[in-house]
């Protein structure tokens, strides 16, 4: 209720300035009414710190989401190591022995251990053979045998600890070229692991193989032969004659076909 004097005219401001509708004489808003010029808060200002120094809330949460993505990342990277301590993986002159693959395999939790060997044959399409001669990149070899040992991991959750060791260099008849296996509580998957390792391991570790043959046979770099969605498949082969090199697709049955 805005104050009146005896005329019953409101009484002016000490200025002689009338007050404004919803103003009283003492620069107080008149109860019921709102102020006509409320001065919003700068946008700077409203994210300015709390006197207490606490970031405002937006800030807090955007903190509080990187500081989680950042743990996660870390506790990512930690079961990556843990789980590659279960991994074997090597590729050099000499493998380790049988024995030391099937200890590194055991697990007191697995009831199933599961290896395969290759071994150099003495013979192939009616030629005889004296010794395999295995090249590859070294490092991406080994990193590719760890991308394998994850895959297999994933495709066999059981699976408990698994290696993959192959050689490079010259390995006679009878000697071991590969090894492959896993541990696993029960044998159907440590079988079935075992198997998907050196299927993948011919079909994508980079590793090439050489066979040299007796007499005036001369020798013959070769892909592996494997099998993809029931089809056997055989790509560039590399044979050496009279001092040259010539590459040539072969068919399944060791026939020149077109390249």
């Amino acid at each position: 209720m805005v104050s009146t004097n005896n005329s019953g005219v409101p009484p002016s401001a000490s200025d002689g300035t009338p007050p404004q509708p919803g103003e009283s004489i003492d620069g107080k808003d008149e109860p019921g009414h709102e102020q006509q010029h409320h001065q919003q808060p700068s946008t700077d200002e409203s994210i300015l710190p709390l006197s207490d120094g606490t970031p405002p809330p937006d800030q807090k949460s955007n903190d509080g989401q990187g500081e989680q993505q950042q743990h996660r990342k870390q506790r990512e990277q930690q079961s990556t190591v843990a789980n590659e301590s279960s991994f074997l993986t090597q590729v050099s002159e000499t493998l380790p022995s049988h024995d030391d693959v099937q200890t590194f395999l055991s697990s007191p939790g697995c009831g199933a251990v599961s290896t395969f060997t290759g071994i150099t044959r003495d013979n192939f399409a009616g030629k005889k053979v004296t010794r395999l001669s295995y090249e590859g990149y070294t490092p991406m070899a080994i990193k590719e045998l760890r991308n394998l040992c994850r895959d297999a991991k994933v495709k066999y959750a059981s699976v408990d600890r698994l290696a993959a060791v192959h050689i490079l260099g010259d390995c006679p008849v009878g000697e071991a070229s590969v090894i492959v296996g896993c541990s696993s509580p029960h044998r159907r998957e440590a079988i079935r692991c075992t198997e998907y390792l050196i299927d993948e391991l011919k079909g994508r570790v980079p590793i090439w193989k050489k066979e040299i043959y007796e007499g005036d046979e001369g020798s013959v770099w070769k892909e592996n032969v494997e099998w993809r969605e029931g089809r056997r498949r055989r790509v560039m082969v590399r044979e050496e004659k009279d001092g040259g090199a010539n590459d040539v697709k072969k068919n399944d049955d060791g026939v020149n076909a077109e390249v």
